[in-house]
Order: structure tokens, then sequence, then C-alpha cells
């Protein structure tokens, strides 16, 4: 297919290498436009501008947050005035479920068509086409995009219609990773001030009880004080938690857990983490214990 996609973060750069090794013709654009560049010798072609990414029936964005993507979309010559009737503007963002509402209403009146298809995985798994895709949104356009969600993983969910769906799905998702963050850090904490190896621990649960990948990855992270380069900043997953609390106060829903760890995450940044993965809450639980924090 020929698409565009505009964000070339981490995540953005690596899935545009698995869109491009999947035959794909992308054109790819950038503020920095040298990470735009960058992708030249993987087979992209370069655009000078938002609009001129656009000029495909299918636009894929990739940015940090609601007000990036706010001013992407609705800003001048920006997404929204820039793809031509009938054509698909697919978020891959985390983004909350109130904008997402908001650019299916507005693409629809402009004739255009909105997927919501957030992804799961860190850089490493994007570039190597090991991303999880929840999409939703018109039948139609979903169907039309799979080959572009089969080239970035093996697993595709599908939830609806509702674009906004899928960024239900993904919050929920990111919720519990924050979650399991906050769980195996009180714990790995609580074993090493006990005298118990944390590692030893760690090998033991996620070869037992806890045989997810999520807590056999995050537990290494905080185990070996492995925060950096972050594959997930602590801002952004600050910025998750924020967002399931308030789509979950706009549907009535209460989440005591989501209160503590927006807590938690604020601590983390207020100590300096800004740059840090999400993980380094593990050694926030080891400093509130008088521990030495272990840095990798």
């Amino acid at each position: 297919m020929e698409i565009g996609l505009i964000g070339l973060g981490r995540m953005g750069t690596g899935i545009a290498k698995s869109l491009l090794r999947s035959g794909h013709r992308l054109t790819v654009f950038n503020r920095t436009r040298a990470r735009a560049e960058s992708l030249q010798s993987d087979g992209a072609n370069i655009a000078g501008s938002v609009a001129e990414a656009c000029r495909s029936s299918v636009v894929l964005t990739m940015v940090a947050d609601d007000a990036a993507l706010e001013a992407l979309v609705f800003g001048e010559s920006g997404v929204l005035s820039s793809l031509r009737k009938d054509s698909i503007h697919v978020s891959l963002s985390t983004i909350s479920v109130a904008l997402s509402d908001r650019l299916s209403a507005e693409h629809a009146k402009a004739a255009q068509q909105f997927v919501a298809a957030p992804v799961f995985g860190r850089p490493e798994a994007a570039e190597s086409a090991k991303l999880s895709v929840v999409a939703a949104g018109p039948s139609a356009s979903v169907e039309r995009c799979k080959p572009l969600f089969e080239s970035m993983g093996p697993k595709l969910l599908v939830v609806g219609e509702r674009p906004s769906m899928a960024n239900v799905v993904k919050l929920c998702g990111n919720f519990l990773i924050a979650t399991v963050l906050e769980s195996l850090a009180e714990s790995l904490t609580f074993a090493r001030k006990s005298g118990v190896d944390p590692q030893m621990l760690l090998d033991f649960l996620t070869t037992t009880m806890f045989t997810a990948p999520v807590y056999k990855s995050y537990g290494e992270l905080i185990v070996q004080g492995k925060h950096e380069p972050a594959g997930f900043a602590l801002p952004l997953g600050l910025k998750d938690v924020r967002l399931v609390l308030q789509a979950a106060e706009s549907a009535g829903v209460p989440m005591p857990i989501a209160s503590v760890l927006r807590d938690r995450f604020i601590t983390a940044l207020a100590r300096g983490n800004q740059d840090k993965d999400w993980s380094v809450i593990g050694r926030v639980a080891a400093e509130d214990a008088g521990l030495p924090s272990v840095r990798n």
C-alpha cells in the first residue's frame, strides 16, 4: 500500500522500518527532518510538510500525546484539512477517549474516515514487527488497513466500529502494566530489605506463578536498575494514568489504584527522573525504604 506516516520518535521509526520491510510505499514526515532522512536508506520518501504526507489515501500518526495530535490534525495545513475525501487517518498513539471521539466526529464531517489503532510494545518490538495492534473504526476502513497492521506485528484485535473503544482497551492495558510495575517495585524492595536476593525471587516468580512477559521484562529492569534509555518514558506513563482517571471519571468508574499510581509517578518525577523509563518507580520504592539505588 501507499501510505503516509507522521511522527518519527523511537516507536514511529520502528513502525516505519517494519512497514518498509513489508513492501509498503511509505512517505514520512517529522518536525525534525533528520529523523525522516535517516529512513531514506530503507526506502522511505521524505515529505516536506504534513500536507505532503497526507497525499496518500491512508495516513498514520504516531505522536506523544493529545496536545501533539490536536496540533497536527487541527492546525493550519494539518491532517484534517489536507486529507482527501474518503481517505483514512489512523492514529497509533495512546490518546484520550474524548479526543478519539472528537477526531471521529471531525473526520466524518470532512467525509474522511478515522481509525484508532494504538499499539502495545516497546521500540524494539516496533522495529522487529512484534507489536500488538488494537483497532476500532468503520469496518471497511479497518479491513482496508489490515495489511498495515499485520506488518506491525502478529496480533490484531478489532474491538468495534467506534474508534474510541480501541483507546479504552489501550488505556486498560497500560493501567495494568503500571500496576505490575508498582507491585514489582514494592515486592522486590521488600525482598531486598529482608535479605532475599531480588534476582532469585524474580527468577522463581516468573517461572512459576507469574510467567507473563511483562513481569519478566520489567522485573529485570527494576532488579538491574536499568532505566535508561527509556523504552517508555516516565512522563508518558503519568500521562496515561491521568487519561485512565479522566476516562473512568467520565464513565462513572472509581479506580483507586490509578490514583495511587498517579501519585507514585509524580513522586518519581519530583526526584528528577523525567528522562527515565517508567520502571524507575522501582528505584523510588527502594529509596522510600531507605535502600541505596541500584544503578546499571
